[in-house]
């Protein structure tokens, strides 16, 4: 509860005091510290201000004032004492014999239970490893890569340490809190918003010098901060001294040396974040940065400008007033709401108007020289840097390779060939093991269970759809395991660099390309990471093309339709769909920055991070959790969408039919893909795979699934007719009978099973070349039985291009804030696939 809520006559204990600087300080020294009580004396006819009595004596606050005060109230403290399970018996006893009579020492009791409740929010330059130390602090398992943009929203945690409760927010990396880009305003608007206790400002030990000037900008804000010196490993190996215990002392930090990655510090950075919080560490003291008598001389007047116009109370004035003087557009927009005649405005424009006639450059240029100025001094005086060793030989000798202008297109291409192997190849094996369970489980459902809809439903809606798609479980696996690795190993930033010049053709720049790669884990991340790019042309073109990016729910389709058709080629053949994927992303992005998004582009500026070797438990905790994603949506979105296809294909007059083909194609669905099927027919599609392509809308795995439940059909009916021959052969002799049952079985035994094993040693390439349909999967096998290898392959192509998920929809809406940009993602996509698809299939037709 905050003080402003206690009506007159109440009683409050204070829990702890918010706001910054010397407002704070004003507040503490009048004896709104932890633990006293207040009393509500009076408030004013109009309710503002309000009299208070502390410590025998009356003050005055604004209501404002009192909102920045939390108290523990009478009733807070009663239904505390009666319902807080963490309060043991024993003390609980304690309290009901000592304090039913002292209602005051009840809320003191409860008031220094809050106060050790400590809201840090985590503030770094990307890279920095700030989302390391949160997850080890909190114990979650958020991804953590070496590019820029990876934590594109803020993610919390909460944990005990010490008999205090730590609450953690991670917010995304930002360079600086000006308004360039969404992650500093929202930075910038959580520090000022939601006013956490304490700062955790996570820096670069490598690169000190650029993440120091973000602190500058956090001290401006008159917060309480704690530094953690991250990655202070690879600044001792670099030979590199650095003092800073006096550093601390010239920002007035308190500074923790850390290393993110293997836990070291992370106890003593917290120990030091409970001393700033308790106020008890010599090395916070509050320190302004000197930008220059000139600057100073700016900033100080329109601080009182502002004073007059009551902004005091709402945010350091002095961070109010820099910004102002730097032209930031948001901070303009916060001023006009107590400033509607424009008053300061005018002021701060006359200023800089005298400043530029006198210094001749603009404030903000001079601001920024005048901060990097104070933290190159402070430098001087405290880092020692080793100029016999290069620190960056290894990341040089690499980029020597990966980023050589012949080299690097190759290399990139290589990674992305052994990426696609390994996810076809390797993950075979596991995809076997699956496929032979849900098969075996397939027929236990059908032997143990008495014939009807409720058996069918089982065995070939949820069986059959469900499992056709989470074999592919080790496939997703594989692919994230690669690109997990790229992501933190800095390979990813180096894809982006080398591919700036062709994002430049195409309208965008090198920063856009790291969204798109992640495009093939998931769009939807994919899309939300796009926050990381400045401009607003590059960023809404990039958002509109991320869907033609290949995500892992196409997987299932592909290793189907692959594993069917083009078994010897099935690595070449995936890594054609990507390239040709992100070749019509770049063709479309060119048409886009011409004809729909206007607008001039922003240049390239991204860091390239130095090489770090992930460790294992990073990449494994990234690839399980999208793993888990996975087996989640199998147990939702897809188990419902298989049960839907199911039943629509089931009813209605299910047993009115001769055999399963016939009451397939007279089904519901067989209605639906009747329907759209003349649509489809110039891509070489049936109705099957018409439906099939339709319920992709909800979730590309669906596709894999609804074949999985149509083509079971042709299963059933190919087994029937085995048996109705069998049976029309009566006059055969016994021999013949039993070779014919003997052939019908095996036909019956081949179809059921997933996979047929042979005894002859092959390496798996060398199976999969040789032996087709020893690692094909049944599905792939029915499938082969009905369509052509050509309308296979304009499939691949359709699956590839048309519209994003339902989910992927409502995220591009989300990020662009218009119903229309997801309108015109659905229909471009769906336009471009079936023509691309159309035109392969009819000049294949006419070749072939």
């Amino acid at each position: 509860m905050l003080l402003s809520d206690l009506k007159t006559g109440d009683k409050g204990v204070v829990v702890k005091v918010s706001g910054h600087g010397a407002f704070r300080k004003r507040i503490l020294e009048m004896g709104f510290v932890r633990g006293n009580e207040v009393d509500v004396i009076l408030n004013a006819p109009l309710k503002d201000p309000i009299k208070y009595k502390i410590l025998n004596f009356e003050v005055s606050l604004r209501r404002k004032d009192a909102e920045k005060i939390e108290v523990v109230s009478i009733d807070e403290a009663n239904e505390w004492n009666e319902k807080d399970s963490d309060v043991a018996t024993e003390e609980r006893n304690d309290l009901n014999g000592i304090i039913s009579d002292d209602c005051g020492e009840r809320m003191k009791r409860l008031a220094q239970k809050k106060s050790h409740i400590i809201n840090v929010a985590l503030v770094g330059n990307p890279n920095c490893g700030k989302t390391s130390i949160f997850n080890i602090a909190a114990h979650t398992h958020e991804h953590v890569g070496n590019y820029s943009g990876v934590t594109v929203d803020e993610k919390k945690g909460t944990f005990e340490y010490k008999n205090y409760t730590f609450n953690l927010t991670d917010l995304p990396g930002t360079y600086s809190l000006s308004a360039y880009s969404p992650e500093e305003l929202f930075v910038r608007r959580h520090i000022m918003q939601s006013k956490p206790d304490v700062i955790l400002n996570v820096v670069d030990a490598s690169n000190i010098e650029r993440n120091l000037y973000l602190t500058t900008q956090v001290i401006d804000m008159d917060v309480r901060m704690v530094m953690a010196l991250n990655m202070y490993d690879e600044l001792e190996a670099s030979g590199d001294k650095l003092d800073y215990n006096q550093l601390a002392k010239l920002l007035g930090v308190p500074i923790v040396p850390t290393t993110a990655r293997n836990g070291q510090g992370i106890n003593e950075l917290f120990d030091k974040i409970i001393d700033v919080y308790e106020d008890r560490d010599n090395d916070a003291h509050h320190i302004h940065i000197n930008h220059g008598e000139a600057i100073e001389k700016r900033i100080s007047q329109l601080r009182n400008a502002l004073y007059e116009h009551g902004f005091s109370d709402e945010m350091s004035t002095r961070f109010l007033a820099i910004k102002l003087l730097e032209n930031d557009s948001s901070m303009e927009n916060f001023l006009k709401k107590n400033d509607p005649d424009n008053d300061v405005i005018k002021l701060r424009d006359q200023l800089s108007a005298d400043f530029g006639k006198e210094i001749k450059t603009d404030l903000e240029t001079a601001i920024t020289d005048a901060k990097y100025g104070f933290i190159r001094g402070a430098l001087k005086e405290v880092y020692t840097k080793n100029t016999k060793k290069n620190q960056n030989k290894i990341t040089e000798q690499i980029d020597n390779i990966v980023t050589n202008k012949y080299l690097g297109f190759p290399m990139f291409i290589l990674f992305m060939f052994i990426t696609f192997f390994a996810t076809f190849f390797i993950g075979q094996y596991p995809m076997d093991w699956i496929d032979n369970l849900f098969t075996w489980l397939g027929e236990e459902a059908r032997d143990l269970m008495p014939n009807g809809p409720l058996k069918d439903l089982i065995s070939d809606g949820i069986i059959s759809g469900v499992g056709s798609v989470i074999v592919f479980l080790p496939n997703i696996l594989i692919l994230y395991l690669f690109i997990s690795f790229m992501e933190d190993s800095g390979y990813m930033s180096r894809a982006a660099f080398i591919m700036d010049k062709l994002m430049h053709k195409m309208g965008l720049h090198g920063k856009s390309f790291i969204p798109m790669i992640m495009g093939f884990g998931c769009n939807i991340p994919a899309i939300m990471a796009t926050r990381t790019i400045e401009d607003r042309k590059s960023r809404l073109i990039t958002i509109l093309i991320i869907p033609l990016m290949s995500c892992s729910a196409r997987i299932p389709v592909y290793l189907i339709l692959i594993g069917a058709f083009f078994p010897s080629n099935a690595a070449l053949i995936l890594l054609l769909l990507y390239l040709l994927g992100m070749a019509l992303a770049v063709i479309m992005a060119k048409l886009f920055s011409k004809f729909v998004v206007k607008g001039e582009s922003t240049p390239f500026v991204m860091e390239l991070p130095p090489y770090r070797m992930p460790t294992t438990k990073s990449v494994i905790r990234h690839t399980w959790s999208k793993g888990k994603e996975y087996l989640k949506k199998m147990g939702t979105i897809i188990l419902f969408a298989s049960i839907l296809v199911w039943a629509l294909g089931y009813y209605p007059n299910h047993n009115a039919y001769n055999n399963p083909k016939e009451q397939m194609e007279n089904s519901y669905l067989g209605s639906i893909g009747k329907t759209i099927e003349p649509v489809m027919k110039p891509c070489g599609f049936d109705w099957k795979q018409s439906v099939s392509l339709l319920s992709g809308a909800f979730a590309k795995e669906i596709v894999a699934s609804t074949m999985g439940v149509l083509y079971s059909s042709e299963d059933s009916t190919h087994i029937n007719n085995q048996i109705n021959i069998a049976n029309s052969k009566a006059d055969l002799t016994d021999n013949q009978s039993a070779i014919l049952n003997s052939e019908t079985i095996s036909t019956n035994n081949e179809t059921n099973l997933s996979i047929s094993h042979t005894n002859n040693a092959k390496t798996p390439v060398t199976e999969t070349m040789e032996e087709e349909s020893d690692d094909t999967l049944r599905i792939s096998k029915l499938i082969r039985n009905n369509i052509s290898s050509l309308s296979a392959f304009s499939m691949l192509v359709f699956v590839l291009l048309y519209m994003p998920c339902l989910s992927a929809v409502i995220a591009i809406k989300e990020e662009t804030g218009k119903w229309q940009w997801s309108l015109f993602v659905v229909c471009y996509t769906i336009a471009l696939a079936w023509i691309c698809s159309t035109i392969i299939f009819q000049i294949g037709s006419l070749l072939i």
